[in-house]
């Protein structure tokens, strides 16, 4: 029976690493890593790094597949998200069933924790579910970027009796968020604090949270969501790329 790892490797900081986490990298033998282009060469880099650190005379070899990309501007966006997760699996099970033998152990590197905002779960259970492919698989949890966020505000998510709502920029901006006290917003493309009506809300923005390139701001939302924009259009010019999370706080 072929059994695989899918591994938190947290928010970008390769100390984010659980024991756990570690003692499952030096079982695998069969790293995949999905290529998502030059722009984001970097995302490849750190998993090379954490193995390099953390793996210690355990034989293992790397597969590089290109990563599916979604259709941008599609008017249906659980559709699209649908079409992507349908392409990856086809991607994982000719990496499963083509790269690993049978009693290997192969390893996804999620980044972040795979229980928020990742598909490789549930693209593992789809494929299961077909049955043109057997194995076995254990989920390790990781150190996610709202954990690591929150850890360089040096602030806590929850309030003393109130309730914290994690969604989406895209969420956000349609108002589909509830009255909670506190909010984490995650994926957001489009700026979708500036729909927050209370100028008087506390933010607290990071990107790159936990790697040589991470930016941290707070305050104020009134007076920094200028900054939070500026600061954002021009990292994602310079590194083709932004991973960005905040937290919005009822004053």
């Amino acid at each position: 029976m072929k059994t695989l790892y899918v591994i938190g490797i947290g928010a970008g900081d390769p100390d984010h690493l659980t024991m756990q986490a570690v003692k499952a990298l030096n079982q695998v033998d069969v790293f995949f890593l999905m290529d998502k282009g030059p722009a984001k060469d970097k995302l490849l880099d750190l998993r090379h790094e954490i193995c390099r650190r953390y793996i210690v005379d355990h034989p293992h070899r790397f597969v590089t597949a290109d990563s599916p990309e979604r259709q941008r501007g599609e008017p249906d966006y659980p559709a699209s998200v649908e079409d992507l997760n349908r392409a990856k699996q086809a991607t994982f099970e000719r990496l499963i069933d083509e790269e690993l033998s049978d009693g290997q152990r192969g390893g996804f590197l999620v980044w972040g924790d795979p229980s928020l905002y990742d598909s490789t779960v549930r693209i593992l259970q789809s494929i299961r579910e077909a049955g043109r492919c057997a194995f076995e698989f254990e989920v390790i949890p990781g150190i996610s970027s709202v954990q690591a966020l929150a850890a360089r505000h040096q602030v806590p998510l929850n309030s003393i009796g109130g309730a914290l709502e994690i969604t989406t920029g895209r969420r956000l901006a349609a108002g589909q968020v509830g009255d909670a006290a506190t909010v984490v917003v995650m994926l957001d493309a489009e700026d979708a604090y500036r729909q927050v009506s209370d100028p008087d809300t506390q933010v607290y923005w990071g990107a790159y949270v936990g790697t040589p390139d991470e930016i941290l701001i707070r305050g104020r939302l009134g007076d920094v969501a200028d900054d939070i924009e500026r600061t954002r259009k021009a990292a994602r010019k310079q590194n083709g790329w932004i991973m960005d999370t905040y937290v919005l706080r009822k004053p």
